[in-house]
């Protein structure tokens, strides 16, 4: 049905290379051919928004020569903050030498192929799962999905496919979670604070998964969730998918603890 590529990310194929396969298996479910670049790099973000905006340029350009974007109807991405920066390029090639035409043009032309995973899979039409996942879940809008790629109601919609899974909505699910690139890092006081209001929030509604887009989130939300003694399972929208197409239950507690 289509020709991908994906982008595999840097700390999502370090730390989450389960939900990289989990995301290929999706697509592959769906009728897409899945290609991986051997030389993609890493997406720039952390650099370009830290000010290192010539290392961010030399990582864009691996990438633009990595992906042959001709060749495929999309680039796949399942990391929200990835996605934002990789459908910006073309913008940051134009604001960081606006002299360079062809530049510029190469890394537009490459952004527009630009896809979250969920995003792609509900332009494309699902293939409904038929493995029956009876726990109750509840989604977080990464900022990076929700805010700045507009992607808010697609994810739901794919996870509602999954037979028997309960999906409850969050109070606040598109209120940062307190991770934000960096932002952790530099302010984080303010970064535990929001943390903890994303955990109070996911702990109202009491769900066995908190189901969320982006790596920074995913750790962010875990770490929290941890702290607070919570035993809730954080999810790529992705990974619950892949279970339901291959017939798998996630081994989880029936309930939250308290």
């Amino acid at each position: 049905r289509a020709r991908v590529a994906l982008f595999t990310g840097c700390v999502a194929e370090a730390m989450f290379s389960q939900t990289n396969r989990a995301t290929a298996r999706v697509l592959q479910a769906n009728g897409c051919e899945v290609v991986i670049p051997r030389t993609q790099a890493c997406c720039g973000a952390i650099h370009y928004h830290n000010g290192a905006d010539r290392i961010a340029m030399k990582l864009a350009t691996e990438n633009i020569t990595a992906f042959d974007v001709d060749s495929v109807d999309a680039v796949i991405i399942n990391v929200a903050g990835c996605g934002s920066m990789l459908k910006d390029y073309g913008h940051i090639a134009e604001e960081l030498d606006a002299d360079d035409k062809e530049r510029s043009a190469a890394f537009a032309k490459f952004a527009d192929k630009v896809k979250d995973v969920s995003e792609f899979l509900a332009e494309l039409g699902p293939v409904k799962p038929t493995g029956a996942i009876p726990l109750k879940a509840t989604y977080h809008d990464a900022c990076h999905l929700v805010h700045a790629q507009q992607v808010r109601s697609q994810p739901r919609e794919l996870l509602s496919l999954i037979p028997e899974l309960e999906l409850v909505p969050l109070p606040e699910s598109d209120i940062c979670c307190g991770a934000a690139g960096s932002y952790n890092l530099t302010e984080p006081e303010m970064s535990d604070r929001l943390a903890e209001r994303k955990v109070n929030n996911v702990r109202s509604v009491d769900p066995q998964i908190v189901v969320s887009g982006n790596a920074g989130c995913t750790l962010q939300i875990q770490a929290a969730l941890h702290k607070s003694g919570s035993t809730a399972a954080v999810l790529h929208p992705m990974e619950l998918l892949d279970m339901s197409y291959r017939g798998v239950v996630p081994e989880l507690p029936v309930t939250s603890s308290h």
